[in-house]
């Protein structure tokens, strides 16, 4: 078998405000097999049927027991073995995460499509975002120990390196930048999983998928990236591209994009 599976992972900052915008009517035209959405910000039976035509065979929802706040959403088509919610860290019920399990070829493989917590508002946030991390990082290792590959999209809330953000000497105090955050992605990154973008990309420059609304971010490139699609080491050979779709708007963040080919 020779065929390349396509993942988007989108934050839409509210479907029913996308919706309304339609604002996700490209995904008609595009061939896609995985899409996870960040920050519905709605209950499941909320997420409206028109966002697009296509119709997929398995949406996962998750929503926060606040109505209102966070929401996830994966769509997909792959015939599942497996669909939850990964109450193990997302321990708050703030509606974070959807975990699916499939198989590809000879791959037991967990998707999780994730949105992680900000920690600007308070520090009792920031000290929830830490712990988050590690809930989540010691539940994968758990999954690759059981002989599962490992992909992870979504808002990871954090900007990694000075490459990955236009302004990082400005930023260097501010949560999503700071020294810790960023030790636990080269944590992350140390137990065996590949940023794909950079993978692809190793020294693409100005190239963020999320802005803020103030003061013309968007149109002067003053940005982010903080959302990521992660996979672990043994899926590094299937990595056919990874890129981030800049020109969809609809939301404070972009779409981002990975190309597996099986």
């Amino acid at each position: 078998m020779n065929k390349t599976y396509k993942f988007i992972s989108w934050n839409v900052n509210g479907i029913r405000a996308v919706d309304k915008k339609e604002a996700l009517r490209w995904v008609d035209e595009e061939d896609i097999d995985f899409l996870g959405i960040q920050e519905t910000k709605s209950q499941i039976e909320q997420i409206p049927e028109t966002i697009f035509e296509k119709n997929y065979n398995n949406l996962t929802g998750s929503q926060s027991a606040i109505k209102g706040r966070s929401g996830t959403a994966l769509f997909c088509d792959i015939d599942l073995k497996f669909q939850g919610t990964c109450s193990e860290v997302d321990i708050l019920d703030e509606g974070r995460i959807n975990e699916v399990h499939f198989e590809i070829e000879d791959k037991e493989i967990a998707l999780f499509n994730v949105y992680f917590p900000n920690g600007q508002s308070k520090e009792e946030r920031l000290v929830y975002k830490m712990e988050f991390y590690d809930r989540f990082l010691d539940y994968c290792e758990e999954l690759k120990n059981d002989g599962k590959s490992i992909i992870v999209c979504g808002d990871v809330n954090t900007a990694h390196h000075p490459i990955d953000l236009a302004r990082p000497k400005a930023n260097e105090k501010t949560s999503g930048f700071l020294p810790m955050e960023r030790e636990w992605m080269d944590k992350f990154i140390g137990h065996g999983y590949i940023d794909t973008f950079r993978h692809i990309n190793p020294t693409k420059a100005d190239s963020y998928s999320w802005w803020s609304y103030r003061a013309g971010a968007r149109g002067n490139n003053v940005g982010w990236r903080i959302d990521y699609f992660y996979v672990s080491d043994d899926l590094k050979d299937m990595i056919h591209d990874a890129y981030i779709l800049s020109d969809v708007m609809g939301s404070d963040h972009c779409p981002i994009a990975l190309e597996l080919k099986f």
